[in-house]
């Protein structure tokens, strides 16, 4: 079995099993570097031991961190047990590395205005979102124009992590300009489609069932690319959403502009929506259902970031000096 054809299989089983583009795209990354580390070995040739010492390379020579090197383990686990069928023996070291406990980066509310201050135009915008709804930075990018709901105040957030949908609210103060971006994508999109483009990408078999569909204003993302892209497969000019490194360049660019002195990307806007939600005496299993969380657990990381103190109580030095 060639290396194409390995990771043709790769990719087909990893289809059948329905884990998203991105994680495919992480997997064969994954799946390369480590067929170059073995010296162009057919992993075939290769086991546990070799998997153990691949780990033990990323940990002490690269020094990634724990998360990275679970991505790997996890790549690895499903190259052997569901491509090659040779599940890998339970060796020490072979199993996911003890992951730290951080505590998410949460900007107060005068910093999180300051970065936007500094931001503007589609990133502002996204930005704006992303603080205000709670997205992720890749939802953010995939949204279509159906699921934005001005009528209720709602957005539908369509296989978000875990391929789960979810319903988070829309700012009121967003719809406006919300309303005047996509009025300039209608226009945008309206000039593809005279010149024989505009195509976008629908999920499962949508576009053999409706090939329509594909063309219909509802299924346009709500930030498109600013280019078309050629489809060989089906030999129509596509349009892509935007790139996520489009708007997390912006928001990086903009933090260290704002002057705050912490570190400001875009997954720092959700968690300074939920912290600022459960500061305003919101309720925990709410703001669970609006970040998509499956476990209330890991909501409850952000009741230890909360501005009242450590954990809502009083110092005993503040009490002292009464």
């Amino acid at each position: 079995m060639t290396s194409s054809r390995l990771l043709l299989l790769v990719r087909d089983r990893a289809a059948v099993r329905r884990y998203s583009p991105r994680t495919v795209q992480v997997y064969v990354r994954w799946i390369v570097r480590y067929v170059r580390w073995s010296g162009l070995r057919h992993p075939a040739q290769l086991g546990a031991m070799q998997v153990r010492d691949f780990l033990t390379y990323l940990a002490r020579e690269r020094n990634v961190a724990a998360s990275t090197q679970n991505q790997a383990l996890a790549a690895l686990h499903f190259l052997y047990r569901d491509v090659l069928e040779q599940p890998l023996a339970e060796l020490p070291g072979v199993e996911p590395a003890r992951r730290p406990t951080h505590l998410p980066n949460v900007l107060s509310r005068e910093a999180v205005q300051l970065v936007l201050g500094c931001l503007s135009g589609t990133p502002l915008l996204m930005a704006q979102l992303m603080y205000g709804s709670g997205l992720r930075v890749q939802e953010c990018c995939q949204l279509r124009v159906k699921d934005v709901d001005f009528d209720r105040g709602e957005i539908r957030v369509r296989r978000g992590k875990g391929q789960r949908d979810r319903v988070t609210m829309l700012p009121v103060s967003v719809s406006t300009p919300l309303r005047a971006h996509l009025a300039q994508v209608r226009h945008l999109m309206g000039r593809r489609v005279a010149r024989g483009g505009a195509w976008v990408e629908v999920p499962l078999a949508m576009d053999r069932k409706a090939p329509r569909v594909s063309r219909l204003w509802g299924w346009c993302w709500v930030f498109p690319a600013a280019r078309e892209y050629w489809h060989r497969e089906s030999s129509t000019r596509r349009t892509h959403h935007l790139d996520p490194s489009v708007v997390q360049r912006a928001v990086a660019e903009a933090g260290v502009k704002s002057g705050v002195a912490q570190r400001v990307g875009c997954h720092t806007f959700r968690h300074s929506f939920a912290t600022h939600l459960l500061e305003s005496g919101s309720d925990i299993r709410t703001v669970q259902e609006l970040l998509g969380h499956r476990d209330v657990k890991t909501t409850m990381l952000y009741t230890h970031v909360l501005n009242r103190g450590g954990l809502g109580v009083q110092s005993p030095l503040d009490r002292a000096r009464r």
